[in-house]
């Protein structure tokens, strides 16, 4: 459907979560978002301070178990039973690392059950689509390939114990794939590699944002992996620049988007302590399976085709990421027990 006023019906499904939130941010200014979370993974804090505002709607729901927006009369005030849904930007998916096993079926049917939905919603309404996908479909690293380029078709376990995760999203891509083609649907395809920045949930396993709170309580940095754990780390503001971006080109994808140096944990929890003036000590525990060793993107494609290139330097990412956390420390600083537990 076309839109009939100034500003676009745009809908993010796990919109309350952590690069959900930061997408409603910026898409707000100019148009009406419509947030859809269950909270598997997201936090009604991450969008509390936009409930008041009049260009937003949140709705707890779990997309896998079907999606009818005509059953919302708070929407109305959106006109999406005569305007529709132009853009939907399809987040919702558990990554919890430290809740992996707990959410096992749950991710298995939003990679199944969600996406078809979600498809079928666009279809719905002839929105575009923007799926994020992830950089597990390339499998783990390599040597001798630690750049994935988007032509490399991977290689994934598909009945080991993260497959829900990675089969299936590997089975998101095949069917945004397939409605492109047959349905003839405007469809993009975003391989997001680690993401870090304010609002990444704490004590779940993602370290950076434990980091923090451990370093500035003086508590110990806990790396989950040896000393020579590396990844790719990517600051959120750039990942939404790169996701607002493929969503306005004409690309379908897939596309690459994440920061191409490899880092290691080891050395952002020194250079953190450095910032912080921490005297925390580093330790090493056991990996969790959610949270391994991943290659490294090739991002020549999104370069070349809608000039997105990362612009924040790491050492930035962790100051904002360290100012979030110290003006919310009186909030978070109570949850420390939960290290210990």
């Amino acid at each position: 459907m076309k839109n009939i006023t100034a500003r676009k019906n745009i809908l993010i499904t796990g919109g309350a979560g952590f690069i959900g939130s930061h997408l409603c941010d910026e898409l707000i200014k100019k148009d009406n978002i419509i947030c859809l979370d269950d909270f598997s993974s997201g936090s009604l804090e991450n969008v509390n301070h936009l409930l008041e505002n009049p260009n937003f709607e949140f709705i707890k729901l779990d997309i896998s178990r079907g999606i009818n927006l005509d059953e919302y009369p708070e929407l109305d005030k959106f006109k999406v039973k005569f305007q529709g849904v132009q853009e939907i930007y399809h987040l919702a998916c558990p990554t919890s690392p430290k809740s992996f096993d707990k959410y096992r079926i749950d991710t298995l049917k939003t990679n199944s059950l969600g996406v078809i939905n979600v498809l079928e919603l666009a279809r719905k309404y002839q929105a575009k689509l923007l799926l994020s996908s992830s950089a597990v479909v390339y499998g783990p690293r390599f040597s001798g390939a630690p750049n994935f380029g988007e032509d490399y078709q991977g290689y994934v376990n598909c009945i080991g114990q993260r497959s829900c995760y990675d089969e299936g999203k590997r089975f998101s891509e095949a069917a945004v794939a397939t409605f492109h083609q047959v349905y003839n649907l405007d469809t993009k395809i975003a391989r997001i590699f680690r993401t870090f920045g304010p609002r990444l949930p704490l004590f779940d396993g993602h370290m950076v944002p434990d980091f923090v709170l451990q370093s500035l309580n003086n508590k110990p940095l806990e790396i989950f992996g040896d000393k020579d754990f590396s990844t790719s780390l990517l600051y959120v503001s750039d990942l939404i620049d790169g996701l607002v971006k493929l969503m306005a080109s004409t690309e379908n994808g897939p596309m690459n988007f994440g920061h191409y140096t490899e880092t290691k944990m080891t050395d952002v929890a020194v250079k953190i302590k450095l910032m912080t003036g921490s005297t925390s000590e580093i330790v090493h525990k056991q990996p969790l399976i959610f949270m391994t060793p991943l290659g490294l993107p090739d991002i020549t494609l999104a370069k070349q085709k809608i000039g997105w290139y990362p612009l924040v330097p790491l050492e930035k990412g962790l100051e904002k990421t360290i100012e979030y956390v110290k003006a919310n420390q009186n909030i978070l600083q109570s949850k420390l027990w939960q290290y210990e537990k």
